[in-house]
């Protein structure tokens, strides 16, 4: 395989072509923008994957259409792309994957919809993008979806450093595993460690140490204290009493947390009730965790320890009592809990109350001349229910899985709503509409508009005709007579299966009345034997015919055994003509796939233009 991918554009009135190639392996011209400067006109091209192997960060590279040089420069856009203050993973963002045009300001914007954050020992998908000047100069990146790392915690750690502890190492193995877990900081969680047996020793306390290394350096080397007795609910009492004041370095506002882990009943279980209601009146969060291996090598019955370390644990029990059989298995549980602690009510992102973590903002994304806004897609918000995000300047109105729960009905939540972003028009009032391939498995398309309050009110939905067809990926609103009133919405369903089992492909056409859809059929486009994908891309073109109507162009870029062909549809009054007018059969496959067709767009597949 041709290890570079080209981009043709056709100039008509110099008849001649220019050939732009670059790496098929960094997915070169999967997302296309033509763009106009005073330094002269280019193509700006989408590598997604630029930087591969090492990483997948993407980049965007600029083409220049005037003049004779045909190779590309890559914009380095990948290096600019970063928030301050936020632990991030940038090795597979996919800047790039995303362009668009900002008339308004004659400006760019990309996105890396898998930029990553990191939380803890949780990675989250929240999605970065960086809008670019006139001249291709990235801006401050942004993230609407970017987390708030858990609240700042004080967490006191508790071990049971007796004889009957044995080996050690395992100890110190579970808290320095715990504490890699956490999100330590001097601002984010703060760590202390207090050892017992007969007596108490605090080995540092919360204000000792600023960040991670520094605590982990200290938990190293933590040796055991050796002890006749174990005393647990003395270390409870003083660790509830002192350790989480201002004097020690507690925080007022920080929740307080407490792990206690030891292997053996109390010694002093008679002021067990004392110190568990200091800790409550100190509204301590605790974790019990009972070693069962002193037991268990003894032959001992474990019933009554698992119990009192049960009563330690704050309720319920399931969420905050862990047992091992062995000191050796302590460190599997370390991850697990520093995610339980993580989740506490308050303090971080946990279960059930996922929402934008997984976002990928920026999957999509469509400019709104009208309302100055940009539209993002967000596939992986709510569960993968997906949502879209309204930004405007510095403004940010992120929709709610409420405003459109009724309509997607998504029982399964993977209906992937955002995959595709646009807006239609009745020369008045501005439909925002956005596909959902994955809704109830067959697709859906949402048209809707959001008042002042920002009060979501869907208009009207389609939902597609086939399980699997991604009816609803691909999304082509067009003005076909010119007058600034959307005419026809073309809905792609790349995936749809004809009668012979081959993917076809399918394009829907829908009249839009005031944010009405109503059905006229499809596109008539490949034969049914063929694997085609027809509707992968589809884009309005100007007058190709120069009949003065809007036309269309659609790609189906396995078609011809994965060469691709483009048809090119033409514009008939206030309608698209079903029947093709010309079909191209040397799209070279990745026009067709990447739908980076636009306006006097290029031509070309992934790695040409």
């Amino acid at each position: 395989m041709n290890p570079y991918f080209t981009l043709k554009m056709a100039l008509p009135l110099l008849q001649q072509i220019l050939v732009f190639t670059g790496p098929t392996h960094q997915e070169f011209g999967y997302a296309v923008q033509q763009a106009t400067n005073h330094e002269g006109k280019w193509l700006l091209v989408g590598a997604p994957w630029s930087g591969y192997s090492q990483n997948r960060k993407g980049d965007v590279y600029k083409c220049p259409i005037s003049g004779s040089r045909n190779t590309c420069d890559k914009l380095n856009i990948q290096d600019s792309v970063h928030l301050p203050g936020v632990s991030e993973i940038s090795d597979n963002m996919n800047v790039g994957l995303t362009l668009t045009r900002i008339p308004a300001v004659n400006g760019y914007m990309t996105c890396g919809p898998l930029w990553a954050q990191r939380c803890g020992d949780q990675d989250f998908y929240p999605g970065i993008c960086t809008k670019m000047s006139p001249l291709f100069q990235p801006q401050p990146a942004f993230s609407p979806a970017v987390q708030k790392c858990g609240a700042p915690m004080d967490i006191v750690i508790v071990l049971d450093g007796s004889n009957s502890i044995y080996p050690w190492e395992p100890m110190n193995e579970f808290v320095k595993k715990l504490i890699t877990s956490l999100d330590i900081g001097w601002d984010k969680t703060r760590v202390s460690v207090l050892q017992y047996s007969v007596g108490v020793q605090v080995e540092f306390q919360l204000h000792d140490y600023t960040d991670k290394d520094q605590v982990f350096t200290a938990a190293s080397g933590i040796t055991q204290m050796y002890g006749h007795s174990t005393n647990t609910f003395n270390a409870l009492q003083h660790a509830c009493m002192f350790l989480f004041t201002e004097a020690y370095g507690g925080r007022s506002r920080a929740p307080n947390v407490m792990v206690v882990v030891t292997d053996g009943e109390s010694h002093d279980n008679s002021i067990r009730d004392t110190a568990i209601n200091i800790c409550e009146k100190n509204k301590v969060t605790r974790f019990g965790i009972a070693v069962l291996g002193y037991y268990n090598r003894n032959n001992i019955d474990t019933q009554n320890l698992i119990a009192e370390i049960k009563s330690i644990a704050s309720s319920p029990t399931e969420k905050f009592f862990f047992n091992v059989s062995e000191e050796a298995a302590l460190s599997n549980i370390a991850g697990t809990l520093g995610t339980r602690i993580f989740n506490i009510e308050g303090t971080g992102k946990g279960g059930e109350n996922f929402k934008m973590e997984m976002s990928q903002v920026g999957f999509s994304a469509h400019y709104s001349s009208q309302q100055d806004m940009m539209m993002m897609g967000a596939v992986g918000a709510y569960g993968w229910s997906g949502t879209v995000v309204h930004q405007s300047g510095t403004k940010v109105d992120i929709l709610p899985s409420s405003a459109f729960e009724t309509t997607l009905q998504d029982r399964n939540h993977s209906s992937l709503l955002g995959y595709s972003v646009s807006t239609l028009s009745d020369g008045y009032t501005e439909y925002y509409v956005a596909g959902a391939p994955r809704s109830n498995h067959s697709g859906q398309v949402i048209v809707y508009t959001m008042n002042a309050q920002k009060l979501v009110h869907v208009v009207d939905s389609e939902r597609g005709k086939q399980i699997g067809s991604y009816f609803g990926s691909v999304l082509c609103p067009l003005d076909v007579d010119k007058d600034g009133v959307t005419d026809v919405l073309l809905v792609g369903a790349p995936m749809f299966m004809s009668e012979l089992k081959k993917e076809q492909g399918a394009v829907y056409i829908f009249s839009v009345t005031k944010g009405i859809l109503n059905e006229h059929g499809l596109l008539i486009g490949p034969d049914p034997t063929e694997n085609a994908r027809f509707g992968m891309a589809i884009s309005a073109v100007p007058d190709l015919d120069l009949d003065g109507y809007s036309d269309v162009v659609v790609g189906a870029p396995l078609e011809d055994n994965k060469g691709g062909v483009l048809y090119i549809f033409n514009g008939n009054k206030k309608t698209i003509n079903k029947q093709f007018s010309q079909v191209n059969l040397k799209c070279t496959l990745k026009f067709c796939f990447t739908g980076a067709f636009r306006p006097k767009t290029p031509v070309g597949p992934l790695g040409e233009l």
